[in-house]
């Protein structure tokens, strides 16, 4: 055998172990794919990642509750005196300083950096008490005019910041936005 056939020989072994690494590659990942595939979120989940909700029935003084992945929503349109309560409130006496506003990031827990808009008319607020997860009730309730969690009393105030009670931090404003003016996109 000549030195140039020798070489072909290995070219072409080499080619079959090429070949049939390459092969098992893809063997191996068809057959793990639908393992990972499946921890992905399904279409039903989804399609409810970001929902649009038509506010122009919610009369000032009113709130709707939606249901967004899975948890309840408040979208409360404040009237005039629930706004200027909840501009007065001193931050030094609120258990947690901090607004838990997804939209800004960590800033102080201000009204204003909790509501949707400059004139504090819209408050969007995640409708899970941060004690225990039960879901308060609002219209007023508690002590502070906001909302009350009748589990273990929490008090949230009128912009939903906690006040009195076990719970330790405000009810978190999720990430939302007007597209028009009278439709919020939540997510």
């Amino acid at each position: 055998m000549s030195h140039v056939e020798e070489d072909h020989e290995g070219t072409r072994r080499d080619f079959l172990y090429y070949a049939t690494a390459g092969a098992g590659a893809v063997t191996a990942g068809a057959a793990i794919w639908p393992l990972v595939n499946q921890m992905n979120p399904s279409a039903d989940v989804l399609a409810l990642s970001s929902i649009r909700v038509d506010v122009s029935a919610i009369e000032p003084g009113t709130q709707l509750t939606v249901k967004w992945l899975g948890k309840p929503v408040f979208i409360r349109r404040r009237t005039e005196e629930e706004i200027q309560a909840a501009r007065e409130v001193d931050l030094a006496d609120l258990p947690d300083d901090i607004a838990r506003n997804e939209n800004l990031g960590e800033v102080d827990a201000s009204d204003s950096n909790r509501s949707m808009d400059e004139a504090g008319e819209w408050l969007v607020m995640m409708g899970v008490c941060t004690h225990l997860g039960c879901v308060p009730l609002g219209d007023g309730a508690g002590d502070f005019g906001g909302w009350f969690c009748p589990c273990h009393g929490s008090h949230y105030d009128t912009s939903g910041r906690i006040r009195k009670g076990p719970a330790p931090t405000n009810l978190p404003v999720p990430v939302a936005e007007f597209v028009d003016e009278t439709t919020i996109l939540l997510g």
